[in-house]
């Protein structure tokens, strides 16, 4: 479901801001913000009453950016984002009936894992980029490592979420496996509340100029 495209588009900018908008109108001018910091991907979360106002206004108005949508629960969710054009989606868990609609919708998309368990029944229905949340809760690095150990001949990678910060995104980063990380901390919802624009702008580009990846 993930083109080399956009595999490729997350290996060069490897961070992922993920976003919560309880008022849409603040949607465009964080987006702004962060590509103007050099921040061109996202996580727009599904958590609050105008979550596809804000993804609609961002998609209309914002083209610079690859827009992903988490916190995806249903099939209906990913036909209607799908509808929508998103670049991809995620999940905070796995949910077979998710994953094999957006597979039926030709949906790029990534069910979060936190156990081998889950990484068995995702790899089984097609998925090979994962979601690893929450990851620092987890055990964080050593854990995906230990837990990756088993799979590591499949290929899979992984976009650790879930404690993840401008201190320790390098240390994912470094790892094979990840191929890129995502996380609050670019544009925090009381940023987001307080329409600092500018802090965002400054965090996204802190983040952009200083993420490494080696692989």
């Amino acid at each position: 479901m993930w083109s080399t495209e956009l595999t490729e588009s997350l290996r060069k900018s490897p961070i992922v801001a993920v976003l919560v908008f309880d008022d849409p109108s603040d949607a465009v001018p964080t987006a702004q913000a962060l590509v103007r910091g050099g921040v061109t991907h996202i996580e727009l979360a599904l958590r609050t009453e105008g979550s596809m106002d804000a993804l609609k206004a961002v998609m209309a108005e914002v083209p610079e950016l690859v827009v992903g949508v988490g916190t995806v629960l249903s099939p209906e969710q990913a036909r209607e984002i799908k509808e929508l054009g998103v670049a991809f989606a995620v999940s905070p868990g796995f949910n077979p009936a998710v994953v094999e609609a957006a597979r039926d919708y030709n949906l790029p998309f990534a069910p979060g894992i936190a156990t081998p368990s889950d990484i068995e029944a995702a790899y089984s229905l097609g998925c090979t980029l994962l979601k690893l949340f929450p990851a620092e809760p987890l055990g964080g690095i050593k854990y995906l490592q230990s837990v990756n150990a088993a799979y590591r001949h499949l290929g899979l990678s992984y976009i650790p979420l879930g404690g993840v910060s401008r201190e320790n995104m390098n240390d994912w980063l470094a790892l094979p496996e990840v191929l890129a990380v995502g996380g609050s901390w670019i544009a925090p919802k009381n940023l987001i509340a307080s329409k600092n624009w500018n802090e965002i702008e400054d965090r996204a580009r802190d983040a952009s100029s200083g993420a490494v990846s080696v692989q």
